[in-house]
């Protein structure tokens, strides 16, 4: 079946787009595409394939964050039998299946150094050797490379090479998020839905005015693919009935991790994951602050007691009781709130790894915290 090629929308920053993806797609040029998951890299791709004259050509798909390092070289550039264990016989790479086609590297932020040095040269030259043999093939593959990384940090912090990025974004397109896109939500959800209703054979009966403007209030941290998912859900769960607002709304709470269906423009380049955690972390140093308060005045002032209750007629050792009784139940309190608080943190870290894809560098990152502290907390939590 024939992957889809379209790019759907009629926002400014999409128009702008696809005028430059015609310009790229005449030509040999190398691209790197930028943009969050699943805003449509791999649509953007495909699509300057088929606008370039290499359109009837292959088109070769790899997802460089998807492979295990130790067989990513083999994967790109072939190896022959015996190569190494398990090599029982001599195979084709990537590269020379995508000869005289295109070759879409996605998650390039995720190649490992080594496989940049070789990766590098076949930008350069075509060039390349199969695992275990010192025989040059040359390859004439189109590149086009995604991420969703910073990749000026990546190269910053020694994760990539300088010299090997700006070769890579001689043209660097940036797909902006669902978010940012207006109505072309609207689009994409009525093109989604033509698609799912014949796949499905189900008849749909529509969004209600008021359905149709929460989809566009709502953030979409997954963009385009987990709208996709979304229509197809509502249309094969609600078997095709008008949806309004209260269905909706328990579809998108059940999917997502945000408690507010409305996005604030002002925080749109904040990472909600990260908001949230850093909620629960000052949440904790709070309590922290208050517990550490109360035993300085338990401490200090041992006949004034802490609960409220009427104690004027009260003194001496019967005062000193309640200052007791008040700062147990103040610590019994404490950890109920720090239990409430672990089982939050605790979902918080399991929807990053969800969405994540189970992306431990990439969850951490979300996160806002180090993948030592993230990976301590997994074990911690049993996840």
């Amino acid at each position: 079946m024939k992957r889809e090629t379209k790019i759907i929308g009629q926002s400014v920053l999409i128009s702008q787009l696809k005028q430059l993806a015609l310009q790229v797609a005449e030509t040999d040029i190398t691209v790197l595409i930028i943009g969050e998951t699943g805003s449509g890299k791999e649509v953007l791709a495909r699509y300057i394939h088929a606008k370039s004259l290499r359109a009837d050509k292959s088109f070769i798909p790899v997802n460089c964050g998807a492979i295990p390092a130790g067989i990513l070289e083999s994967e790109l550039f072939g190896h022959e039998k015996g190569a190494f264990t398990g090599a029982v016989q001599s195979r084709k790479g990537y590269f020379e299946s995508a000869d005289r086609g295109t070759i879409f590297l996605d998650e390039i932020g995720e190649m490992p150094l080594e496989t940049q040095v070789k990766f590098l040269r076949v930008i350069e030259t075509g060039e390349f050797q199969r695992v275990g043999s010192s025989e040059t093939i040359y390859s004439d593959a189109r590149i086009i490379a995604a991420t969703n990384k910073n990749m000026y940090q990546a190269v910053a912090e020694k994760n990539f090479r300088e010299d090997l990025f700006y070769r890579l974004r001689s043209v660097e397109l940036q797909i902006p998020p669902l978010r940012e896109r207006g109505k072309d939500i609207l689009l994409l959800a009525e093109n989604f839905v033509h698609e799912f209703e014949r796949k499905h054979k189900i008849v749909f009966e529509g969004f209600s005015p008021e359905a149709g403007e929460m989809l566009m209030r709502y953030p979409w941290p997954g963009n385009v693919r987990e709208l996709r998912n979304l229509i197809e859900s509502l249309l094969v769960l609600e078997k095709g009935t008008f949806i309004t607002p209260e269905i909706l709304e328990k579809h998108l709470v059940q999917r997502n991790r945000y408690k507010s269906l409305v996005h604030d423009p002002s925080k749109s380049e904040k990472n909600e994951l990260q908001i949230i955690y850093s909620s629960i972390i000052q949440l904790r140093q709070e309590i922290s602050d208050v517990r550490q308060l109360l035993q300085h005045i338990i401490q200090t002032r041992p006949h004034v007691p802490l609960l409220l209750p009427d104690t004027s007629a009260i003194s001496g050792p019967v005062s000193t009781s309640m200052s007791r009784v008040a700062e147990e139940n103040n610590v019994s309190h404490e950890a109920e709130v720090l239990h409430s608080l672990d089982d939050i943190e605790k979902k918080s870290i399991a929807d990053a790894l969800e969405i994540c894809d189970g992306n431990k560098r990439k969850t951490a990152k979300a996160l806002g915290i180090t993948e030592r502290t993230l990976y301590r907390k997994i074990k911690s939590y049993g996840l």
